[in-house]
């Protein structure tokens, strides 16, 4: 069974990609893809970053935890929301929190917006940054209106149609994660 950890990009009071987060975690667990876990940025509440976690002198203890969550898991979706055609800086300051820890990890990215685009300029944006430090955006899973697509507890309002786009959507994670895996 694959490791999933699923980072919940949003700190905003009211959050809807946070529902989108539970859809994954049930989705996952429900139909025994693997074992997925929700790394809440709001529950972490890094400070803003002044150095990487490998070299600060005194880490935390959830930067610590974070770092081991991340370098353990096979897969990485990182579920966040587009802020006026961009993404939150509670994501950029976690993923530059750590660098090794991203080294050839596959990454899903499930990019939301209240709109009809989904994210799309918010994800193309990310895409670029896990390149550059050699992660690999291996699928995408955008989600247009949120609002009208997902309840509070994460319950898909079109669960066939979203359920069909979430298994091609971990298909592809899983075969990267396969892969690389046979790679070690």
């Amino acid at each position: 069974m694959y490791k999933i950890a699923i980072i919940s990009g949003s700190v905003r009071t009211g959050r809807k990609s946070h529902h989108v987060a539970h859809y994954f975690n049930n989705y996952i667990n429900g139909n025994k893809l693997g074992t997925a876990e929700i790394l809440d940025l709001k529950e972490f509440n890094f400070p803003v970053l002044e150095e990487r976690l490998s070299m600060t002198p005194e880490p935390d203890a959830s930067s610590l935890l974070f770092s081991e969550k991340i370098k353990t898991a096979d897969i990485v979706i990182v579920v966040f929301p587009e802020y006026n055609g961009g993404y939150p800086a509670s994501v950029k300051n976690a993923i530059d929190l750590l660098y090794s820890e991203w080294y050839h990890k596959p990454v899903g990215l499930v990019s939301v917006s209240s709109g009809n685009f989904g994210g799309v300029n918010a994800m193309s944006l990310l895409q670029t940054i896990f390149l550059k430090i050699k992660a690999v955006p291996a699928a995408s899973f955008p989600v247009p209106n949120v609002e009208s697509s997902f309840d509070e507890n994460g319950n898909a309002l079109n669960k066939e149609a979203t359920d069909k786009r979430a298994a091609a959507f971990l298909k592809e994670l899983l075969w990267f994660a396969e892969a690389f895996n046979k790679m070690k």
